[in-house]
């Protein structure tokens, strides 16, 4: 049985970027688990949605998923900065420190802070894998066909 669009399929996958560095793994680290998801519909980054597509179970892939098809390229528009009065006096904001920032539809969105002085803090609203080429190995471990 082949992988087709709105099955729902198990895999385990380890992200890498060029330099083998592992950003993500399903087998390593925090979540030992195999992600869930329907194919197609769009649960995950385009690259490795379309990737599984006529992959069988138990087959391995390796496949390199270039920004566009990932988070795509860094936008240097969604640095801000905001003042520092306008953030709490603790913790003490440090540069690479994330804050979540809440959205008008009550979701909170990650930013990583990029520059601190006295006055105020520049926060970067990129994906912070965006701009990157990421590697995956990715195995199929169960498909529910639709």
């Amino acid at each position: 049985m082949t992988i087709k669009k709105g099955d729902k399929i198990k895999v385990e996958y380890t992200g890498t970027f060029d330099d083998g560095t592992i950003f993500d793994s399903t087998t390593h680290g925090d979540h030992t688990h195999p992600i869930e998801f329907e194919v197609g519909a769009k649960q995950l980054i385009k690259g490795f949605d379309d990737a599984v597509v006529g992959m069988t179970l138990n087959e391995e892939k390796s496949i390199k998923i270039k920004p566009e098809e990932a988070y795509g390229q860094r936008n240097e528009e969604l640095s801000k900065e905001i003042p520092r009065g306008k953030l709490p006096k603790e913790p003490e904001p440090k540069i690479g420190m994330a804050l979540m920032m809440n959205l008008p539809d009550g979701n909170q969105f990650p930013a990583a802070i990029k520059y601190v002085d006295e006055d105020k803090i520049v926060i970067d609203l990129n994906h912070p894998l965006a701009g990157k080429t990421l590697n995956f190995k990715i195995k199929v471990v169960e498909i529910t066909p639709s």
